[in-house]
């Protein structure tokens, strides 16, 4: 994976993301939601915010953040904020790897469906965990390789195609705990049959 390939994959896929994924990806969405519900009031960074599809879940009291990579995924966003998202303080291009914010900015950093398409997991932690405030929590939703044999060995045939398709499709869960260097507080599915899981973090205080 490079930002090159990312960035050429999402400007095909911006126009259609929504239609093609939309519903694909609502239960994460709405278990992430649901997580963040106790953050009423605080300022969180969405990173990886791509389309904005998931910017009017969040409570109006919120100050949200968006960032993506894909300016194309951003137009798409910010057509949105026209029909008036008051939570949302700004949508900004950025790389996820190199975010442009100081440390210990936001009381929650959330990547949905993100940790499988930047180039370095470990860095996209990395800067999560650098701007989150202390005794704040970084939530990630996302897809790992599955422990079923058929799924898994089709996975594994389509990671010469990670770079078309904009997405590595074999990651394996304990693979991204180790590189993160933090234990999560909380792993649970985050859609049926645990196909994409929710895993959460706490920055100590």
């Amino acid at each position: 994976m490079d930002l090159v390939s990312i960035r050429k994959s999402y400007r095909r896929y911006a126009r259609h993301y929504d239609s093609t994924f939309g519903r694909v990806f609502a239960t994460g969405r709405a278990s992430a939601q649901e997580t963040l519900a106790p953050l009423s009031g605080k300022r969180i960074l969405e990173v990886g915010v791509g389309t904005g599809i998931s910017l009017p879940d969040y409570p109006d009291d919120c100050e949200v953040v968006g960032i993506d990579v894909s300016r194309e995924m951003l137009e798409v966003a910010r057509g949105r904020l026209n029909g008036g998202l008051p939570a949302v303080s700004g949508l900004c291009e950025m790389d996820a790897e190199r975010l442009g914010f100081a440390d210990d900015s936001f009381d929650a950093v959330v990547a949905m469906y993100v940790a499988t398409v930047v180039p370095n997991p470990d860095a996209l932690f990395s800067e999560m965990w650098r701007v989150c405030r202390p005794g704040g929590r970084l939530l990630v939703v996302n897809h790992f390789a599955s422990q079923q044999w058929l799924l898994r060995g089709f996975e594994r045939c389509l990671r010469p195609l990670s770079k078309a398709v904009g997405f590595r499709p074999d990651m394996e869960y304990e693979d991204f705990v180790r590189v993160t260097g933090q234990e999560p507080c909380m792993v649970a599915p985050a859609s049926l049959f645990g196909y994409w899981k929710q895993v959460e973090f706490r920055k100590p205080a």
